[in-house]
């Protein structure tokens, strides 16, 4: 059981980071595309950085940074960084079920390679 709740910090880093990647990518795509003007576009960058959605993926960040510094008290780095590969997986999942993106076969399948490598490192 104390086993399990080792890897349980690898999964936080993965929650934490798949969640920052997809709240961004959602939020910034409801603002709309950067201004080609400078000053336009520094406005434009701060209200994101000010955008309390943005802020929570980027707290998201922060709290997958302890997760995963926790998890480097449990594992050799070999051993717990091939599980990050599975962000991938999960954002190309959740990207194409929450934001519409499209899942190819072409995805789908290096998606697969990412997992068969996963497998192979972990267990090496």
């Amino acid at each position: 059981m104390a086993r399990f709740i080792d890897y349980f910090y690898i999964l936080a880093t993965i929650a934490f980071t798949v969640y920052g990647q997809l709240i961004l990518k959602w939020r910034i795509g409801q603002l709309g595309p950067l201004p080609a003007d400078l000053l336009e576009k520094l406005k434009f960058l701060i209200s994101l950085l000010l955008d309390p959605a943005i802020f929570s993926g980027f707290a998201a960040a922060f709290l997958a940074s302890l997760a995963w510094m926790a998890a480097m008290t449990k594992f050799d780095l070999s051993h717990a960084y091939p599980f990050m590969s599975l962000n991938f997986v999960v954002v190309l999942l959740l990207s194409g079920w929450l934001l519409s993106e499209p899942l190819t076969l072409q995805k789908a399948v290096g998606v697969g390679l990412i997992v068969l490598g996963t497998v192979v490192a972990a267990r090496g």
